[in-house]
């Protein structure tokens, strides 16, 4: 009785001072929405290089491809440099501090055309895109490794995750419904001035929030007085062994980020050359931010249903949405509907991962007796959105390039049915094949419970 007391008494103030004000919660969101702006380069600097610079399409996707490797090695190198990072605004906060405006710099150049010869061309993109890459690590892996250092009641981080989540598809409809509007705007017939200015303008939105954002989210027990230990280097690779549940994900999240972006850099050839319809563009990008309802819905699902068992769902419905597409053809109308249908789907598949890699590192200290959160994290959602983003980008371009694209030119049959196999077809595919390690995850998603309580024993011991 003594100890349900103490217990009792700790929980108490521990949940009036951890339950986050509501400008903290907001702020939380804004990194991602700051983030989302700055997508502007995943999402429009193909089209960019092929229709307005001029680069041919295997090149493009070859540039795409070829600077990914680095996120090989800077995506663990990140996790483990957030391990060690020891300041007087704690480990993750930092980052944000420091890198946004060197990001910022990096994400409007990528779009300035200083007339150069197309080789050289290719090489000043290729330099900017690795830095932007580096960068873009440096400031994502944080926004999941800070969510434990924000509050330590599990609740609690639920609501923040779900602030993060509103926050970036609010991002994703701001940049996506005023990315073209502004290029066309500004640039008029001069299409590289449009594109150059229109990222100057969202990367000065992303410097403002992510700076206010900063100013607005504290961490616990971290900076110069933490308790936590930092992870020797070695210790953090001997997280990931025997690892399995962390390992599903990262297969599954790699999946669904391929499968994701090939479809997302797939509309805007789509909709000019298949459909006709180019006017459609930013509506499209737009309506994937309606997959809000979901994100908002989603701990009432999981309540009801294994968490793993909500992401199949999501990639189901992904399918189903695709092939949706393809039959719906020249009937607007129920394109639309089915491209919602995506997006609700994506946004499932979107989420969950970021809900169950605490999980993950829990059965990594679990089984190995190593907490590498930094680690884990970084390669299990900054890892598999940036190599997505790079294979997901290159994998449509060649197969353009093979089927004999040429931008601004009427199409072959056979470009035709390339960018229609690359915008319903191969993202169907991926998506169902995601799903089948997530078929192996029940078993440790079972575990869950078992583990809690025996590592809250631990972690009582140790205090003893």
């Amino acid at each position: 009785m003594e100890n349900e007391t103490a217990a009792v008494a700790e929980t108490e103030p521990l949940q009036k001072t951890e339950r986050l004000p509501l400008r903290s919660r907001i702020s939380y969101g804004l990194f991602d929405t700051a983030g989302q702006l700055t997508c502007f380069v995943s999402s429009y600097l193909m089209y960019y290089l092929t229709d307005v610079a001029g680069i041919a399409v295997f090149s493009v996707a070859t540039l795409m491809l070829l600077t990914r490797f680095v996120d090989f090695v800077d995506a663990p190198v990140w996790g483990m440099i957030i391990d060690h990072t020891h300041s007087r605004f704690g480990k993750c906060r930092p980052w944000f501090l420091w890198l946004a405006i060197p990001f910022a710099v990096v994400c409007s150049l990528i779009f300035y055309d200083p007339g150069f010869s197309m080789e050289n061309m290719i090489i000043y993109i290729s330099v900017l895109y690795v830095i932007y890459n580096v960068l873009f690590m440096g400031l994502n892996t944080p926004i999941t490794a800070i969510l434990p250092l924000l509050s330590k009641l599990p609740d609690e981080r639920v609501v923040l995750n779900s602030f993060r989540m509103v926050g970036g598809q609010i991002g994703v409809l701001l940049m996506n419904a005023t990315a073209l509007p502004l290029v066309g705007l500004i640039g008029g017939d001069d299409a590289h001035r449009g594109f150059f200015l229109t990222a100057l303008i969202f990367s000065t939105a992303f410097v403002l929030l992510t700076f206010f954002a900063f100013a607005n989210v504290k961490e616990v027990d971290s900076g110069e007085g933490e308790k936590e230990k930092s992870v020797p280097l070695k210790d953090s690779f001997k997280a990931m062994k025997g690892n399995w549940p962390w390992v599903i994900i990262v297969v599954a999240n790699l999946g669904f980020w391929i499968a994701m972006i090939s479809r997302n850099v797939s509309p805007i050839y789509y909709l000019t050359y298949n459909l006709d319809h180019k006017e459609l563009i930013p509506v499209m990008n737009s309506l994937g931010t309606i997959g809000m309802v979901m994100m908002v819905l989603l701990p009432i699902f999981c309540r009801h249903m294994m968490k793993c068992n909500v992401w199949i769902c999501g990639l189901i419905a992904s399918v189903i949405g695709e092939i949706g597409m393809y039959f719906a053809g020249a009937n607007i109308p129920v394109f639309i509907a089915m491209f919602i249908v995506v997006c609700l789907g994506n946004a499932i598949a979107c989420s969950l991962p970021f809900a169950m890699l605490g999980a993950a590192v829990d059965y990594g200290e679990w089984r190995n007796g190593i907490r590498s959160a930094g680690f884990l994290t970084a390669v299990g959602s900054s890892f598999c959105i940036k190599v997505g983003c790079g294979v997901g980008a290159a994998i449509p371009g060649y197969i353009m390039a093979y089927a004999g694209y040429v931008a601004n030119q009427v199409q072959t049959a056979e470009s035709l049915f390339a960018i229609d196999f690359c915008f319903v077809w191969l993202p169907a595919l991926i998506f169902g094949l995601a799903i089948i390690p997530l078929a192996f995850y029940r078993r440790y998603e079972r575990l869950e419970e078992k583990i809690r309580l025996e590592l809250q024993d631990r972690h009582l011991a140790a205090e003893a």
